[in-house]
């Protein structure tokens, strides 16, 4: 599993671990190097965190950014006057828009709309969950190679070769990159796959 947030600079990780960890070693870093370059990752997307390294190290944590919510978990709602749904439950009433043959139909389900748009979502999470980590996994990558390895040697081709599910030909294209970002790369496009 990758660590929620990692740090590079230039070519080396520096830090792995939750934002507060790693925002504290690239200050550290960047205390110690004033004219070091470090960029800081979400450890699932790949997408980079924008961290203000202004001040001291406790200026530095009292300004990160809030950090995102699992993929399974949605945002809080605001407190709002009780309408329907099931709070305590965690089943909230929110607009949707079908046709009307869809009303039909659902009409007709036992248990009725809720019950029955509940069970539909449930099979399309089970029946695309492999297909969709894949593609988060290879999309994570994706990000991370263009930012840190865009220059390299065989980019493109090992681009390619990720979207094409060929491990064996992107372990070997990013073979000779430096080690922290093809191990990084690696674990980022393979994370729930076994070798």
């Amino acid at each position: 599993m990758n660590p929620a947030y990692v740090a590079f600079q230039n070519e080396h990780r520096i830090a792995a671990g939750d934002l507060p960890e790693v925002a504290r070693a690239a200050k550290q870093l960047l205390d110690r190097h004033t004219d070091a370059a470090v960029l800081v990752f979400n450890g699932r997307t790949s997408a980079l965190v924008d961290i203000d390294f202004r001040g001291s190290i406790d200026d530095v944590l009292a300004r990160l950014p809030m950090p995102a919510l699992p993929l399974d978990e949605e945002p809080a709602e605001p407190a709002a006057p009780r309408g329907p749904g099931r709070p305590k439950l965690g089943v909230v009433a929110r607009e949707i828009t079908l046709l009307p043959r869809h009303w039909d139909w659902l009409a007709q389900q036992k248990g009725g709309a809720s019950v029955a748009i509940r069970k539909l979502v449930d099979e399309a999470r089970r029946s695309s969950g492999d297909r969709d980590r894949t593609r988060s996994a290879q999309d994570a990558a994706y990000r991370f190679m263009t930012t840190m390895a865009g220059n390299r040697p065989h980019y493109e081709e090992a681009i390619r070769a990720l979207f094409a599910h060929d491990r064996r030909r992107f372990t070997t294209l990013i073979a000779d990159w430096p080690a922290d970002i093809r191990d990084h790369a690696v674990s980022l496009a393979y994370t729930d796959q076994a070798d």
